[in-house]
């Protein structure tokens, strides 16, 4: 018997390397990834950086996709992507050439010391929350609310659709 697939969604960012192509590049790659069905993404968006302001506007996005994968497991396939992308974790918000992050698998709340779902700061950034409603409209992120009022509450942050 075989496990039913889970609804996850990623984010991706990038702003290194020609930041465009990365993001788009991985969405091919996930595609192939064993045991990953890519459902829908959402077009690109340009953002300012967070917290290091010290370096170029990112590219962001979400992708929707249907796993068999275990979400550790989903988590080590996503860093396989990233470091075959040459990410390199200097320190905490730095520039990178691509990142990809579990923001929510099913309706699971998970916290360990390599994991947190949801995404624990998912609800205060309209690069992530602005890219699902486009792809997700309907989205309750477990524990924060509808993607909708949770957009609402970003509406200083701005964000350009490429």
């Amino acid at each position: 018997m075989s496990k039913k697939p889970s609804r996850v969604f990623i984010a991706l960012g990038s702003n290194l390397e020609n930041p465009v192509s990365q993001i788009q590049q991985a969405f091919d790659e996930l595609e192939q990834l064993p045991g990953i069905c890519l459902i829908n993404h959402s077009s690109l968006y340009k953002s300012a950086p967070v917290g290091r302001l010290d370096q170029p506007d990112f590219i962001n996005a979400v992708a929707w996709i249907e796993t068999t994968l275990a979400p550790h497991d989903l988590l080590n396939a996503l860093l396989g992507i990233e470091h075959r992308h040459g990410r390199v974790r200097e320190s905490l918000n730095a520039p990178r050439t691509l990142d990809l992050d579990i923001l929510m698998y099913d309706d699971l709340e998970w916290l360990d010391e390599k994991l947190t779902l949801p995404h624990p700061r998912m609800s205060q950034r309209a690069f992530v929350l602005k890219p699902l409603m486009e792809i997700a409209p309907d989205c309750h992120v477990p524990g924060y609310g509808h993607v909708a009022q949770l957009l609402s509450l970003c509406y200083e942050q701005k964000l350009e659709q490429l």
